[in-house]
């Protein structure tokens, strides 16, 4: 592909595609881009890089035609766009197949891939690069907070992005990080996830195995201590393999944890000898193993300790991870993008640690294709119940799951009240704001968990408790109408 070509994005509000368009328009490329709907912070990210987002779906947009479209993973057969493309012939792509092509060509490959973790410690791995002035291009699933950007395209000889497990396109049902071919890898975690196109553990397995098996014996691969199923997922490695967390055998071990309010601190044993001491303003144990995890593949290129140390001081978060959204008469809102019960727990637990003697809500919209389904259903009530008070809106676009599949949320509901919280189930955003609001308190903190825009929930409840002003905490209007 040359310059002044013409691409147009399928789906382009995803928080890779919208990266790659981006990257696209930094590289000279006429960029135009469609979805169903927009909104923060990929639309607003867009909208700063001057990419106008048509919606809905139709077959003006690709007028004039373009050169080449790339469709997003969530595309299926039926849309309109891609049904226009197919009948005419237009040339199609994949975002990993683009991706690889044009960016990742001559560069030292870095992914940080596993079930959990990988937008952040992705930024957090930039950014240390980025800080000992190694200008790394880099391109994460979320808004890296120290970039203002989810992407960046540096001098420098590395490439650093996220590898997500999910599949890669509608004409191509294998991962994308399998698309990437990286020379060093970060494995956080491997767990059952992604319920739409993974049949079970054996199979999200598999597809490790497949990643960890491209890495070249030249390579480096730094992983998580725990887990039976990531040590399966390293068995095919002909790389070194440097594991971290708390065991005693751990090459980059954990030790000194302390989770305070304002900071989290912690010291780093290398091979059983004191390395260096971390300080970070992150909550959270889960961010104390990605920073690490970070930490040891740095290491590995070259960056010292202090310069490491220096760069994780200094990291702020991505957007939708913790993000305070707002904070109303005392009443702090979250933002977190958690999309399954290991997530969730992780977040709730941060919280706890964060805001110490809170009462703490959490508001969940199941939305992922895991959540959506009753496969882990016993693990989200588990994880919903370290929370104080439990809301939960109806499932995103049921009807498209299976009865026999879909999440059961007046079970969901029994399940979080057997753990000993109360646990309403409320249908429609409108309705959980006018539930919830008059409930709430000076010193509350709100985990409202999405992956999606919650139908504004996080515009309208702010909104709402500031039109209260102090209204009776213990007015409860709406409890009749709530169903349990």
């Amino acid at each position: 592909m040359t310059e002044q070509k013409h691409v147009h994005l399928i789906g382009i509000c995803g928080t890779a595609m919208a990266s790659l368009a981006g990257m696209l328009r930094q590289r000279g490329f006429r960029v135009s881009g469609s979805d169903a709907a927009a909104y923060p912070p990929m639309s607003v990210f867009l909208e700063s890089l001057g990419i106008t987002v048509r919606q809905p779906f139709g077959v003006k947009n690709l007028e004039p035609r373009p050169d080449l479209v790339v469709v997003g993973n969530a595309i299926s057969r039926g849309n309109v766009e891609l049904e226009h493309v197919l009948d005419e012939h237009i040339p199609l792509h994949s975002l990993p197949q683009i991706l690889h092509d044009e960016f990742l060509r001559g560069k030292e490959v870095l992914v940080v891939a596993g079930t959990h973790g990988k937008t952040t410690t992705t930024s957090m791995l930039a950014w240390i690069f980025h800080t000992a002035g190694m200008q790394p291009s880099f391109l994460v699933g979320g808004i890296a907070e120290n970039f203002s950007s989810s992407f960046q395209l540096g001098q420098g000889k590395h490439f650093i992005l996220e590898g997500d497990e999910y599949d890669t396109a509608f004409f191509d049902k294998g991962p994308k990080f399998l698309h990437y071919f990286p020379n060093g890898l970060i494995l956080t975690s491997v767990e059952f996830d992604h319920a739409d196109i993974y049949k079970d553990l054996d199979a999200v397995e598999t597809a490790f195995k497949r990643l960890v098996n491209l890495i070249p014996q030249r390579g480096r691969i730094v992983a998580f201590d725990t887990g039976e199923s990531l040590a399966r997922s390293l068995e095919r490695a002909f790389c070194p393999v440097e594991r971290y967390g708390a065991a005693a055998n751990a090459t980059w071990r954990v030790t000194d944890l302390r989770l305070e309010p304002t900071r989290t601190t912690w010291s780093v044993l290398r091979n059983g000898e004191a390395w260096t001491n971390f300080e970070f303003a992150l909550a959270g144990e889960y961010n104390v193993w990605n920073a690490t995890a970070a930490a040891a593949l740095a290491a590995g290129y070259g960056i010292s300790k202090q310069e490491i140390a220096a760069a994780l001081k200094t990291f702020k978060s991505v957007k939708r991870r913790l993000e305070v959204r707002a904070q109303v008469n005392g009443i702090t809102i979250i933002d977190d993008f958690a999309h399954h019960p290991t997530a969730i727990a992780g977040t709730l637990t941060a919280l706890r640690s964060r805001y110490p003697g809170a009462r703490l809500w959490v508001i969940l919209e199941p939305r992922s294709n895991t959540l959506r389904r009753n496969v882990l259903q016993k693990e989200l009530a588990k994880s919903l119940a370290l929370a104080d008070e439990v809301v939960v809106a109806d499932v995103f676009k049921s009807e498209a799951i299976p009865e026999t599949e879909r999440l059961d949320l007046a079970a969901l509901g029994a399940q979080v009240q057997e753990h000993g919280r109360r646990a309403r189930i409320v249908p429609e955003v409108n309705g959980i704001v006018q539930l919830v609001a008059p409930e709430m308190r000076p010193g509350d903190v709100v985990a409202i968990l999405s992956n999606g825009g919650f139908g504004g929930i996080y515009e309208t409840l702010p909104q709402r408790l500031k039109s209260l002003s102090g209204g009776n905490p213990d007015r409860n209007p709406m409890e009749a109408s709530a169903k349990v």
